[in-house]
């Protein structure tokens, strides 16, 4: 199977490696894991939603 850094997964969803990384800590994308201080994702690995970007349901814009 092919890996991916962080690095490389940040740039081809449009996100930090940061943000990246914090998927990866809380179990988001299935596959990954951390060899030394790199996070190496599965090639054919999908972006996890935002969960900072979810609007409940029922909740009306101010």
């Amino acid at each position: 199977m092919d890996y991916l850094t962080s690095a490389e997964c940040a740039k081809k969803w449009n996100v930090s490696q940061r943000r990246v990384a914090i998927y990866c800590k809380e179990g988001r994308i299935e596959g990954a894991f951390l060899m030394g201080r790199m996070w190496l994702i599965p090639k054919d690995a999908k972006k996890p939603e935002d969960p900072r970007r979810v609007r409940k349901i029922g909740q009306d814009k101010k």
